[in-house]
């Protein structure tokens, strides 16, 4: 493996960045037990990418191997606790026909299992948190429990095996081609070795990546070798978006729940934001620009407390199941819990434990600042009624299972989305369009739309911000296919995307195309007997993939005019 220095020179001298041997350790250490599994794809990662590409698979006759490292499948909508980041067309023609079923069935689930109003069942689009980061803030565990749905037929027939608790540790890689994973149970620490002629990576942090010795990039490219307008005067490797560790809580008037002080409150009390714009403002208060006018108040139900609700009493029946639902719940991820004081990407195993320990504190931290010492508009300070909710994340601490990781590595692919292919400002200056008629751009081989603001959370430089105005955008095959291995794909937030464009392209819906796309791409190159390479570059090859797309529900293009959202 070459040096973090050695990487940083080779970056800064425009190279790619390429981390190769740890695949070529053997499989079957010599006197351990290992035993052995076979599929037509192995998956790792069992994120909204990763079930998406397992559903697809198997829908279109593969047998599959999932593997996931928390016992919750789901990644951002579950395991991380995120409710879902969205575009504004997503009831109809913003996504894919299967993810926008997945909402439905979470709805129906309401309706059918939950106490709620008469009314709130007449609600055709129905949100039962109320929250306004999404249109449908609703419990991870409910999401769960769609997904569990979605999948258990294709395990009750033996076509897909799921191995929760589980972590790829190593790879067998030959030439440009991946013959096998070795995974290991977190719990009795067997490996079993996973072998298939197809792998995808549907990782939070693309760790097949450096295992498999597939060329990536980490961190922000510099203008000299993406044509960014706002991409960086020299690369910067270690500049990634912040990582957050969501929280769970109600508020219960006349109890007091407050926690024990975090030790590590000392630290975050006293630290100030890491964004340069805001340089001097408290991290654990509202003083941060963006956050004053939003504020935070569950008394009046305002501000930050029903920015991710996912739990709104109004919609709800009044003293039923015990009165679980008298009050609201809300999830906790806001800048003010969003860690960019380090990264998890390629530090060493004890620099990752280090920050995610330090996120966690951070993100109790911020619950004990609440509970103590936030500033109240009756000029009180705290909410001691504020309650952890273990129950609703899955842990015995109310931390969610797994951290939300908003940027990872990602391939060095074919094709990479940049600035100018989705920015307002970068279309119009390529194509000499005006506003209106300005579209992102037409990519002849796409798999999928999506859409969303080119939004950037803090970075461990401490860049903040938003970078122009995005246009509805198509997902390229090109930006699925690595440069040079032929049977490893991209399945989550690692396909070919820049540091900045990385920031419309990693919400959920999106990766949730992604993975789908992935699943039939696999099925296709199988039923011709190809790569998936060959499937782009094949014209009748990729028409027949495009068509399969299309039966499924996946849309390849926007309408035009866009219908209003």
């Amino acid at each position: 493996m070459p040096s973090r220095r050695d990487v940083i020179r080779q970056l800064a001298l425009g190279a790619p960045l390429v981390l190769l041997a740890p695949a070529c350790r053997p499989l079957r250490p010599r006197g351990a037990p290992v035993g052995g599994m076979r599929a037509d794809l192995v998956i790792a990662g069992g994120g909204l990418g990763g079930c998406a590409a397992a559903l697809a698979a198997c829908a279109n006759g593969l047998r599959v191997i999932l593997t996931e490292e928390t016992d919750w499948i789901g990644g951002q909508l579950t395991a991380q606790a995120v409710p879902p980041d969205e575009n504004r067309w997503i009831e109809t023609i913003g996504g894919t026909a299967s993810y926008r079923a997945l909402r439905e069935a979470v709805r129906a689930r309401y309706r059918r299992d939950y106490p709620l109003t008469a009314h709130a069942r007449t609600i055709a689009r129905l949100n039962p948190g109320s929250g306004w980061v999404s249109r449908l803030c609703a419990d991870p565990r409910t999401w769960l429990a769609e997904l569990e749905a979605l999948l258990a037929p294709q395990e009750a027939v033996g076509t897909l095996h799921i191995l929760r608790r589980h972590r790829v540790v190593a790879a067998d890689v030959q030439g440009d081609r991946v013959r096998a994973l070795r995974a290991r149970s977190l719990e009795t620490g067997r490996d079993v070795v996973l072998e298939a002629p197809c792998f995808a990576d549907a990782t939070e942090l693309g760790d097949l990546l450096p295992l498999t010795g597939t060329e990536y990039m980490v961190g922000a490219e510099s203008r000299a070798q993406t044509g960014e307008p706002h991409a960086k005067d020299a690369p910067e490797p270690d500049n990634v978006q912040g990582f957050t560790v969501c929280v769970a809580m109600d508020w219960r008037p006349r109890e007091d729940h407050t926690i024990a002080r975090p030790a590590q409150y000392d630290r975050w009390r006293a630290q100030r934001m890491r964004s340069d714009e805001v340089a001097g403002a408290p991290l654990l208060s509202f003083d941060d620009p963006d956050s004053r006018p939003i504020g935070f108040d569950p008394v009046a139900r305002k501000g930050f407390w029903s920015y991710r609700r996912i739990v709104d009493r109004d919609l709800f029946t009044p003293g039923s199941a015990g009165g679980a639902f008298d009050q609201d719940c809300t999830i906790v991820n806001w800048i003010q819990n969003d860690y960019a004081w380090g990264s998890l990407t390629d530090g060493t195993a004890a620099d990752a434990a280090q920050h995610l320990e330090a996120a966690r504190q951070l993100s109790l931290s911020l619950l004990y600042w609440l509970q103590v010492e936030c500033p109240r508009p009756d000029g009180g300070q705290g909410w001691r009624g504020l309650r952890l909710r273990p129950d609703v994340v899955g842990t015995a601490d109310g931390l969610a299972k797994a951290p939300y990781i908003r940027e990872g590595r990602r391939i060095l692919a074919e094709a990479t989305v940049l600035e100018q292919h989705v920015t307002l400002e970068g279309r119009m200056a390529d194509t000499g369009a005006s506003q209106e008629a300005a579209r992102a751009y037409p990519w002849p081989d796409s798999v999928g739309i999506g859409h969303y603001s080119m939004d950037l959370h803090v970075s461990t430089r401490g860049d903040r911000g938003r970078y122009g105005d995005t246009l509805p955008f198509q997902i390229p095959l090109g930006a699925l296919l690595p440069r040079r291995m032929e049977n490893l794909l991209p399945a989550c937030k690692n396909l070919g995307v820049t540091h900045l464009t990385n920031g419309c392209y990693r919400l959920h819906p999106i990766e949730w195309n992604v993975g789908e796309a992935v699943g039939h791409l696999v099925a296709v190159a199988r039923r011709h007997g190809t790569t998936p390479r060959a499937v782009r570059h094949t014209p009748a090859l990729l028409a027949d993939y495009q068509r399969q797309l299309v039966t499924g529900g996946i849309p390849l293009a926007w309408p035009d005019p866009l219908p209003p959202g």
